[in-house]
């Protein structure tokens, strides 16, 4: 069996395209903790959501939101510019649950990742109503 759950917080923004077939993917590192205190250290796992998975990830997620997904190891080789044969491995994710809002910019008031009792719930997972960073062990 092939299956990945991980929490953690996005590294980075999305990055979302189309395919040449019109199929939406986005990309994303998530950053998932090791341990804690003074010798945590963090791992950064690449994963990949497609069509419906990837336009909410572009349209939900922002750099230090912060996300449980689930879904599969993918091994994958190709072809670089150099002519060098490239290895990826990475998270494809079959399934993603929101733990914080999307960050607002500027014009939307406080950049914040905190869960409130308004989060949207979008695929009937459970939402953890008026949790702060403090209270989370992560």
């Amino acid at each position: 069996m092939n299956k990945v759950i991980l929490t953690g917080h996005l590294s980075k923004d999305v990055e979302s395209r189309s395919t040449n077939t019109g199929k939406m993917v986005a990309s994303f590192t998530l950053a998932v903790n090791q341990g804690f205190g003074k010798d945590a250290k963090a791992d950064f796992i690449p994963c990949v959501a497609w069509e419906k998975w990837g336009e909410n990830a572009a349209k939900y997620l922002a750099k230090g939101s912060h996300v449980m997904v689930e879904g599969r190891l993918q091994t994958r080789s190709y072809d670089a510019k150099d002519g060098s044969k490239r290895y990826v491995t990475e998270v494809v994710v079959n399934y993603m649950e929101f733990l914080s809002q999307k960050p607002q910019n500027a014009q939307g008031g406080e950049k914040t990742n905190k869960v409130t009792n308004n989060t949207p719930n979008l695929f009937g997972g459970t939402v953890v109503a008026n949790a702060d960073d403090d209270s989370i062990p992560f």
